[in-house]
């Protein structure tokens, strides 16, 4: 079985390069996730971190294309193994300089730095080691084993996809929007529901009137330091709209990714409050349980 890794990891280590080399190299947004990497902090300027990102996504995918294509040679996983020793150095430095930032990892503006890009990293410096001692080619080895190869290779995909920050809005997320449409969610418990007319739950609002209003409020502004991304999802439940966002909270090593929910009034616009009845609730994003007080 040792061996079967051993000859496989090509194929495995280019699908995990492709995809995101591609993100990066050809993504529309990389330019806006730029400064906002501890890369942008290393480079003193968020243009040269963009064009680094774009070429290190051209490497990556040249690399995975070497991966796929080449016969039996060390040269494309010395350069895999290479470039996740970098990695694994660019992300101890982004840990201690900007703990708060996106990696840059996987080209998505929201990824906070946690324990899953390290563990990436070194994925891609351990099959690169692999791939550098295969000793017959990927496609060599799936015909000789037609049953294990495929398997393993999902088992091995499985797993990193699971470490991956992009099935963070594939999978995980969806997951979580349905767990509290069936559990509730954590401001249920607060009373102010009973604050909000029954009337108030067919509203003709615009989400985007609402996210304003919140972003204006002293509730947004006590907890803004937390939120890292864009509105993620939305619902009105009992003449509340829910708007679920994504944060990091805490900083060095007990930064922990969290969901960020506010429930505002409904009815609620700027043409109608100024200060509109707000409710918060950080939730860590992994168990699901409480970080700060619904206040």
């Amino acid at each position: 079985m040792s061996a079967l890794i051993r000859d496989l990891a090509p194929l495995v280590l280019a699908g995990v390069l492709g995809p995101a080399g591609a993100g990066k190299l050809f993504g529309r947004g990389t330019a806006r996730q730029a400064p906002r990497t501890a890369l942008a902090r290393l480079l003193r300027d968020g243009g040269r971190a963009a064009r680094a990102l774009r070429a290190l996504g051209a490497v990556e995918l040249l690399l995975a294309a070497a991966l796929l294509a080449a016969p039996v040679t060390p040269l494309p996983g010395a350069g895999a193994a290479l470039l996740g020793a970098g990695f694994l150095g660019y992300l101890g430095y982004a840990r201690t300089a900007a703990p708060g930032s996106s990696c840059g990892c996987t080209a998505r503006p929201d990824a906070p730095l946690t324990w899953r890009a390290f563990v990436r990293a070194a994925a891609v410096l351990a099959g690169g080691i692999a791939a550098a001692l295969a000793q017959q080619p990927w496609w060599t080895a799936v015909a000789r084993r037609p049953a294990a190869g495929p398997c393993l290779v999902l088992g091995v995909a499985v797993a990193l996809t699971a470490l991956s920050a992009d099935p963070e809005r594939h999978w995980r997320m969806p997951l979580r929007r349905l767990r509290l449409r069936i559990t509730g969610h954590p401001l249920a418990a607060t009373g102010a529901r009973a604050s909000v007319p029954v009337a108030a739950t067919v509203t003709a609002v615009p989400v985007a009137a609402t996210v304003e209003l919140l972003e204006r409020s002293r509730a947004w502004q006590s907890v803004s330091r937390v939120v890292r991304s864009a509105l993620l999802d939305h619902w009105d439940d009992g003449g509340w709209r829910i708007l679920q966002f994504a944060g990091v909270y805490g900083g060095g090593p007990a930064a922990r990714p969290v969901l960020v929910l506010f429930a505002v009034d409904a009815a609620a616009s700027l043409d109608t409050v100024r200060e509109p009845a707000v409710r918060v609730s950080v939730i860590d994003a992994d168990s699901g349980t409480p970080v700060l007080a619904t206040v």
